[in-house]
């Protein structure tokens, strides 16, 4: 059984991380969307809200795709998930760049891992998490950067939470 990991913060999971996906999930027997905190940023949402949220988004979704929350390395819970290989999507150079430099390093810790990279679709290519809460904290619509019932926990965050700027 071929396994993928697709790993992020997801803070809110965006209309790119469901292309990401929709479409890592075609290339794998079982896609496992990782679920981590970053500590150089400063969540939105709880672990337990950003969980809840990307299975309620997945639900739909074709394939056998599983939401579990890590607190490790990436390639220590790649490997506890029997996983052979890393999603990855891509949106500019920027990420490239990135990206590439995290590939290397993490197959320096497991090279029978690999990490595989998905462009982003063309429209979908400017959407960033951070992006997206910006928007919604200045006012901004954030409809058609993210799924409609994220695009409602994210405007309800702001208001309860009294960030609105503007």
């Amino acid at each position: 059984m071929r396994i993928g990991v697709y790993p992020g913060t997801f803070d809110p999971v965006t209309l790119g991380h469901m292309d990401i996906i929709r479409r890592g999930a075609k290339l794998v027997d079982r896609l496992v969307i990782g679920v981590t905190t970053n500590p150089g940023k400063s969540p939105m949402f709880t672990l337990d809200e950003r969980m809840a949220m990307v299975e309620r988004e997945v639900a739909a979704t074709k394939g056998d795709i599983c939401v579990v929350s890590f607190d490790s390395l990436l390639m220590d819970f790649a490997e506890r998930e029997g996983a052979s290989m890393i999603v990855r999507g891509l949106r500019a150079v920027a990420d490239f760049e990135y990206e590439y430099q995290m590939a290397g390093m993490n197959q320096q810790l497991n090279d029978r891992i690999e990490t595989v990279f998905l462009m982003a679709d063309v429209c979908l290519q400017p959407i960033a998490s951070r992006l997206v809460k910006e928007i919604a904290i200045f006012g901004g619509n954030i409809a058609k950067f993210v799924p409609a019932a994220v695009c409602r926990d994210v405007v309800a965050r702001v208001e309860r939470d009294g960030r609105r700027g503007g």
